[in-house]
């Protein structure tokens, strides 16, 4: 079975074709500039990629057609008709309370999910057009909805809950949704794969640590608390985002520096986090780097970024009153060697401890806990990619 996966922004679109059952990804790329100049990013599997190549895209549905052209061409194509594709699925960032599953699309879905535009008025707009884009040109074949935020549906009320006036809650949906459900979901399977044990029995700690992080508790399969909240703002510091933070703050800077909503949540989302404490940068890499040669800015940055998220692993071990494992995955997570060796730092007393020869891979799925860790530490590199086209696939077959 071929699942196409859609992931399409105000302006890109990313794709991949690829075989849920076998996990071969047949093809990959990336439109960028949609509606200004198009620039059409292409790379078959096992041969040279198309790199930016100007292409026409005035709207999405020349995005769309670009990718299926390529997929087709007689000299670079993966497949020899429109036929081979069995389904799209569509990466939709929120889909409020009303999915806590993926979901095959139809005109009701649609309207559901335009319903819930005002929760993720940047992401769930564009994922709309790509998914109509398809559905125009793709007539027939079925369309699947895989929602960032459905995972998360099975948080209890104690943890979605805001300590503030209930009816915001019961007219106005204010609440914790969460994100990056689809890479904790796909993790979470991962690792009770590597534990060799059924994942209703595990309690797992998910570290998705990257420009923009989550750390989320897994028990039985289910995600019962995420730090993040409302939207993708809240919880840990991250690259450019401040995460949790005293609202009483943006009052005092608003008036001090006469600034409306609007500026106050630039700063917020795009001169915050690790970058705004070290004035350095929002790359992890660069942070590095600076603190070796001695900026202590940076060095606070780091500290900041591993601090929250080991209060986040004790907090949430508490709440599943144990943890089996904690998991690093996301480009920090993944290739952070150091940032993982700081976080872990200090919890030897809950059975944490890591091997530092293994904690010295990059990139790879592999248990890196040390003789004696009572409780394991993985690092399993995400592919929400292919949870999509999973979910596609289970929902497309029944």
């Amino acid at each position: 079975m071929n699942i196409l996966v859609i992931n399409a922004g105000s302006s890109s679109l990313k794709y991949q074709l690829l075989n849920p059952e076998t996990q071969e990804v047949l093809a990959k790329g990336l439109c960028e500039r949609i509606g200004i100049d198009g620039k059409f990013t292409y790379k078959p599997a096992g041969k040279e990629a198309i790199k930016e190549a100007d292409v026409a895209m005035p709207t999405h549905s020349e995005a769309i057609q670009a990718v299926l052209n390529a997929l087709v061409d007689e000299k670079n194509g993966v497949i020899g008709s429109m036929k081979e594709i069995d389904a799209v699925g569509h990466r939709v960032v929120h889909g409020g309370e009303k999915f806590a599953k993926s979901v095959l699309i139809t005109d009701e879905v649609m309207a559901a999910i335009e319903e819930c535009n005002p929760l993720a008025p940047l992401h769930n707009p564009a994922n709309i057009i790509g998914i109509k884009a398809c559905q125009d040109l793709m007539p027939g074949t079925p369309m699947v909805a895989v929602f960032d935020t459905a995972f998360h549906q099975t948080m209890p009320p104690v943890a979605y809950t805001y300590a503030l006036p209930y009816e915001y809650y019961t007219q106005d949906k204010v609440r914790r949704y969460g994100f990056h459900g689809t890479s904790h979901k796909y993790v979470a399977g991962r690792a009770a794969a590597m534990l060799g044990k059924p994942i209703e029995e595990l309690k797992l700690i998910s570290c998705h640590l990257g420009n923009g992080s989550s750390v989320t508790a897994v028990d039985g399969g289910k995600s019962v608390d995420t730090s993040m909240g409302f939207t993708p703002l809240a919880g840990l510091p991250m690259g450019t985002r401040a995460g949790d933070i005293d609202a009483g703050i943006l009052e005092y800077l608003m008036n001090k520096y006469n600034m409306d909503i609007k500026e106050m949540l630039n700063v917020l989302n795009k001169k915050s986090g690790v970058q705004g404490i070290s004035g350095v940068s929002s790359d992890f890499r660069d942070l590095e780097k600076a603190k070796a040669e001695g900026n202590q800015r940076a060095a606070l940055a780091l500290d900041v970024f591993h601090y929250s998220v080991k209060k986040l692993i004790g907090s949430y071990a508490a709440v599943m009153g144990g943890v089996d494992a904690v998991i690093f995955t996301a480009g920090v997570g993944e290739n952070g060697a150091g940032d993982r060796k700081a976080i872990v730092s200090g919890l030897e007393f809950m059975g944490i401890k890591i091997d530092d020869e293994k904690n010295g891979k990059r990139g790879e799925e592999i248990d890196i806990s040390a003789e004696g860790a009572t409780v394991r530490t993985l690092v399993i590199p995400t592919n929400e990619e292919l949870m999509i086209a999973m979910d596609t696939a289970a929902i497309v077959t029944g």
